[in-house]
């Protein structure tokens, strides 16, 4: 099993402030997209605060300039935009998860901020494009890199083993895992990059599992830091034959850049 460990950063404040964020209709899947479900395991850590109130979404300057350029040293350091943005301690975690959702192990983004350098690991590689010389991000990059980083939101900002699914080559089968992660929490989707926020998740029938991104028990997800818009099989139909609910609707749209996330 690809055991990957990294992401798992400290614990930051809980408060929740209000932010925007973007996304247009997703585009059809690309090449790299596989058609049979994929997995990986990995942790979660990610806080509700990065997610919803950082000066790289906050700022829409630094947004576009984060997604219309490579994903790179050169690529982050030419934007005065997001550079500046980066000096919020909530932006930098954002795009740790960013870099770590999109970029392969072993290629990672380094900057220097006030004299103080800062590596932004790859881990997954769900968008391996942006990462390129002249990559940029567009609505099906925005919409794989969204969706891994809305399942990597923890509650209480803990880091806990996660078993993430979906029709990507970057999430690749690896023996015994679906054995070792057998309950299927739900799905997550949207864009965290959009000028209006989509920030989705639908839950597996009857599992209260939901309650590591959403707090409480589960059963009842109003006031989640994600919009809970209900169970997977109403929204994305039924599953396919491995678990995995490769298109779901949300926002008016159908969205094709899907994770599922299964749990030990």
């Amino acid at each position: 099993m690809r055991n990957r460990i990294g992401l798992a950063i400290s614990i930051l404040g809980l408060m929740s402030v209000g932010l925007p964020a973007c996304v247009g209709d997703a585009e059809p899947l690309e090449e790299h997209v596989d058609a049979t479900a994929q997995e990986v395991f990995t942790r979660n850590a990610f806080t509700r605060n990065a997610l919803k109130a950082n000066a790289l979404t906050t700022d829409r300057l630094a947004t576009g300039a984060l997604t219309g350029n490579p994903l790179t040293n050169e690529g982050v350091a030419r934007s005065s935009d997001v550079m500046s943005a980066l000096r919020d301690p909530l932006a930098r975690e954002f795009l740790t998860y960013v870099a770590g959702c999109a970029l392969p192990a072993g290629q990672s983004v380094q900057v220097s901020l006030d004299g103080e350098p800062h590596e932004f690991n790859g881990d997954i590689g769900l968008a391996p494009e942006w990462g390129r010389a002249h990559g940029h991000c567009n609505a099906n990059c925005q919409g794989w890199v969204s969706a891994c980083m809305l399942a990597r939101v923890n509650h209480l900002g803990e880091s806990l083993p996660i078993s993430m699914r979906g029709k990507n080559e970057a999430l690749d089968v690896e023996p015994g895992e679906q054995e070792s992660f057998p309950h299927r929490e739900g799905a997550y989707f949207g864009d965290l990059f959009a000028p209006e926020p989509l920030r989705f998740a639908c839950k597996s029938p009857g599992s209260t599992l939901i309650s590591r991104v959403c707090g409480g028990t589960g059963v009842d997800a109003s006031g989640c830091i994600i919009d809970v818009l209900g169970d997977c099989d109403d929204l994305c139909g039924k599953p396919k034959s491995d678990g995995i609910f490769p298109n779901c609707r949300g926002g008016g749209r159908t969205i094709p850049a899907t994770v599922t996330i299964f749990r030990q």
